[in-house]
């Protein structure tokens, strides 16, 4: 390595390890700000709990309303504490894997000063640069990817079965102080509780399915995504169909079917949300390696979406995290999107047939 190189990469990796400590003091004030956070939730917190225990206390005299507000209020702060704790723990990993990197560089930055590297090419520079971007950028989509569907799934909670729960816990309080006063109110309420919680196991039973089938692992994907079409349909009002060719006990490496089954999940939410989907088709052929699955849909046509996409990324996401994720497991996906006519997606997945 000549001396003009070598300072040249010392002075890249300076630069680096100034990026690293600039990022480190926006991370430590995100963590100062988090912690205030926190702390004011937990105050929060045993404020309301004190509060809840006053009406407790005087359940009999607090109307109703006030009851339902104080739990959700309960319930909301909460929620925000889990969340505020959470994004705690983020920063300080994020602040932990910074200061290993930044004295990783130390050491490299030590090392150089004494020992000559070989000088690599100017086309291998190029291509490595070129992979490191590409990495760079693949890992901040599949990041932002999750957190979508986190937060998604986040709301779900929050607006269905957390919700519900308040509402258990104040309507059995209230059967526990009508049973002494007026036992027919108290069966009316008790109807009505029964009612409620028939309805919210249905939701909390469809809110795992949507998280983790079990009965993808316990009977594949096949029967896991006929199931998860007839719910779809049946919750969506979208004709859905899908047609397997093969042998529908025929199993695949379990890696390969979650895939299969979380691609084709997000293809059909894509065609329901971003399309205005009408009519879907699904073809799953399982009788090769690679295995393959191709979804058609009608309405608004991919390009037109992704160009939307594309110009406010910060309001939603497109299929490109998920071509993403499926060539990082070795598959591949194509697009067709015709003014015109349907789209469809076709995907092939490397399976070893058991």
């Amino acid at each position: 390595m000549t001396t003009s190189t070598k300072d040249t990469l010392i002075d890249s990796l300076r630069a680096e390890h100034e990026q690293i400590a600039k990022r480190l003091r926006e991370i430590q004030s995100m963590i100062d700000q988090t912690q205030a956070e926190f702390r004011r939730l937990q105050q929060r917190s045993v404020e309301v709990n004190t509060h809840m225990k006053r009406i407790e206390d005087n359940f009999d005299t607090v109307p109703r309303n006030d009851i339902k507000a104080v739990y959700t209020s309960a319930l909301d702060t909460r929620t925000r504490l889990l969340s505020s704790q959470a994004q705690l723990e983020k920063l300080q990993q994020d602040r932990a894997q910074l200061e290993h990197f930044g004295n990783l560089l130390n050491s490299l930055l030590n090392s150089l000063e004494g020992v000559a590297l070989p000088a690599p090419s100017a086309a291998g520079a190029q291509q490595a640069a070129g992979e490191t971007q590409l990495s760079n950028e693949t890992i901040i989509r599949l990041v932002q990817s999750q957190e979508s569907e986190r937060q998604r799934l986040a709301r779900q909670m929050h607006d269905g079965p957390a919700q519900s729960l308040t509402n258990f816990i104040l309507q059995a309080e209230i059967c526990r102080r009508l049973f002494d006063r007026d036992p027919s109110r108290a069966t009316e309420e008790l109807e009505n509780l029964k009612t409620a919680a028939s309805t919210t196991f249905q939701r909390v039973r469809d809110f795992i399915f949507e998280l983790r089938p079990m009965m993808l692992d316990d009977l594949g994907l096949v029967p896991t995504m006929r199931r998860y079409v007839d719910v779809f349909t049946e919750k969506s009002g979208i004709e859905t169909r899908i047609n397997v060719v093969g042998e529908e006990r025929r199993r695949l490496e379990p890696h390969t079917e979650v895939t299969f089954f979380r691609s084709l999940q997000e293809l059909l939410a894509y065609a329901r949300d971003n399309a205005q989907s009408t009519k879907i088709d699904i073809v799953l052929d399982i009788t090769s390696n690679p295995a393959k699955a191709s979804v058609t849909f009608n309405g608004r046509t991919i390009t037109e979406i992704e160009e939307e996409v594309e110009q406010n990324r910060h309001k939603m996401f497109g299929l490109a995290a998920l071509a993403e994720r499926i060539e990082l497991v070795g598959g591949q996906i194509e697009f067709h999107s015709i003014e015109g006519e349907p789209n469809r997606v076709d995907i092939a997945l490397p399976a070893a047939i058991s």
